[in-house]
């Protein structure tokens, strides 16, 4: 296995990565012009899952979220230090991600503000966010077992785990910015100081990260154990 240092920069790069495309694809997308509104911002984040999760699948397993490596931690795939070692990556890159937008999008552009922090829609309350997570982030995590995690998966990179964006953003993106990865909220939440319902891309993503990982491990993957 690639070493823990190794490991931990493919994690931070990846989750980078996903920060400054899925967030610079949110900001822009308010731009004159721009045209693509929600299915774009969902393609956005879609293929650039996809791509880092092919990228660094052979190095970390790209999870690239720490809801995916409680998960794999609580079904015995990864080591509690080799966890927090990545969780702390992933953070990281998230932060660096957010950063690097403020330096390259000039201040007054819509949204930049916040730097595509997810925010909960009028009317969401925060136990209704952190149900709509869990569920969003369950079918991502049921998407890491059943085509990466599984012997017998399908080899088509992280392509299917990419896809599951697509679609969970379609139908939460609105609601709830259908984060699906606390990395994916506390970066550009800790640059842009948008600390609001934080908790519901922390609960909710380990919640349904928890329950698919489970459900996956001792019951739909069985003799592959």
């Amino acid at each position: 296995m690639t070493a823990l240092p190794r490991r931990c920069v493919a994690e931070a790069l990846g989750t980078f990565a996903l920060i400054f495309i899925g967030c610079g694809a949110v900001i822009t997308s308010t731009l004159p012009g721009a045209g693509f509104g929600l299915l774009g911002i969902a393609l956005a984040h879609a293929l650039v899952l996809g791509v880092m999760i092919t990228a660094t699948m052979h190095i970390s397993g790209g999870h690239l979220n720490p809801a995916v490596t409680i998960g794999l931690l609580s079904a015995g795939r990864i080591s509690a230090r080799d966890a927090a070692a990545y969780i702390a990556s992933q953070l990281a890159g998230a932060t660096f991600g957010a950063y690097l937008l403020t330096q390259v999008i000039p201040a007054g552009i819509s949204r930049a503000g916040t730097i595509g922090t997810p925010s909960l829609a009028g009317g969401m309350s925060l136990a209704s966010g952190i149900a709509l997570e869990a569920v969003l982030t369950f079918f991502l995590v049921s998407a890491v077992f059943g085509t990466a995690v599984s012997a017998n998966a399908p080899k088509v990179g992280g392509f299917g785990i990419g896809l599951v964006l697509f679609f969970d953003i379609l139908v939460g993106g609105p609601l709830t910015g259908a984060a699906m990865n606390p990395a994916r909220a506390f970066g550009p939440a800790l640059i842009s100081g948008t600390w609001y319902a934080q908790l519901v891309w922390w609960v909710g993503p380990i919640a349904g990260g928890l329950v698919a990982a489970q459900l996956w491990h001792r019951v739909l993957l069985g003799r592959e154990q």
